[in-house]
This record gives C-alpha cells, sequence and structure tokens, in this order.
C-alpha cells in the first residue's frame, strides 16, 4: 500500500500489526464487522495479530482469516509488540491499538492508529499514535479507504 501525505510523508506499508482484545475484540470475542475487512485487506497488507490471549480464545477467533496471530507472553507485552513492529519494518508496518502496552508498537510504527471503543484507551496510545478513529471498523477503513488518511494527516 502506498500512499503519498503532504506534510506527514509518504508511507510504503507492507504490514498491518493489530492488537487483539480492546482493539479487534471485546471479552475475547471477534467485534461485528472485522472480519470481512480483514479478508478484504489481506491482499494488500500482511496482517499480524499480537495478544497475551488473556480469554485463551484467540485462535478459534480468527480461525480460517488471513491474519498471521503471535501470541506473546504476559509480562513486558509493551516492548514485545515494539519488537515485532521493529522486526517486520518499522518503516512499512502500520499498527492499530488502544490499551497503554500498545503505545510502544504505535509510535514505532510508520503509522500508529488508536482506537477508542467499550474497553476505552489509554492515554499513552492516544498520545503516541497519529490518528486516533472511533472504533476498529473505522480503523480498518482507513486502510481500505486510504484517501482517508490523505485528509486526516495532510498538513
Amino acid at each position: 500500500m502506498e500512499i503519498s501525505i503532504p506534510g506527514f510523508g509518504d508511507l510504503s506499508l507492507a504490514h498491518l500489526v493489530l492488537d487483539y482484545n480492546g482493539t479487534l475484540a471485546a471479552d475475547g470475542r471477534l467485534l461485528p464487522g472485522v472480519a470481512p475487512r480483514l479478508v478484504r485487506l489481506a491482499p494488500s497488507l500482511e496482517v499480524h495479530v499480537l495478544t497475551a490471549d488473556t480469554f485463551g480464545g484467540v485462535r478459534e477467533e480468527l480461525a480460517g482469516l488471513p491474519v498471521r496471530v503471535t501470541v506473546i507472553p504476559r509480562g513486558d507485552e509493551a516492548q514485545a509488540k515494539a519488537g515485532v513492529v521493529r522486526t517486520l519494518g518499522a518503516e512499512r508496518t502500520a499498527a492499530i491499538g488502544n490499551g497503554r502496552n500498545d503505545a510502544l508498537m504505535l509510535s514505532e510504527a510508520a503509522l500508529g492508529v488508536a482506537v477508542l471503543q467499550g474497553e476505552g484507551a489509554a492515554r499513552e496510545a492516544l498520545l503516541a499514535a497519529d490518528v486516533v478513529a472511533p472504533d476498529i471498523q473505522a480503523a480498518l477503513d482507513l486502510f481500505l479507504h486510504p484517501a482517508r488518511l490523505l485528509a486526516t494527516l495532510r498538513a
């Protein structure tokens, strides 16, 4: 995915890194409208889902979807998530999250998007993000309709 944003820069994105609980899911269950958007995004971005899998069902919830699931150890989730972004290549990665443990990955990524929905969003995530979306559906739609990113981020 290529997009040039005056005053922000040129984005050449290959990866989308997503937090699971609070971002893609509520109480461990995938939110409505997420699955079809992930399917639509898969041809243009490699989608990675990172989670400590608090509720133990992430693989079942995402079964059959074109995503790579990484269950990270509990403890230092913030560093683990940021490490994945760095390993993929931060300059080619966008990230979406809502939690305090997502702030570092949002700031490391070429484009960070915070979502504010039922679970809320940590102040640190909001401050680390380039864009704040009202929910995950709107956040994913930014990548399905990149002109929306241009409209939001241009100087």
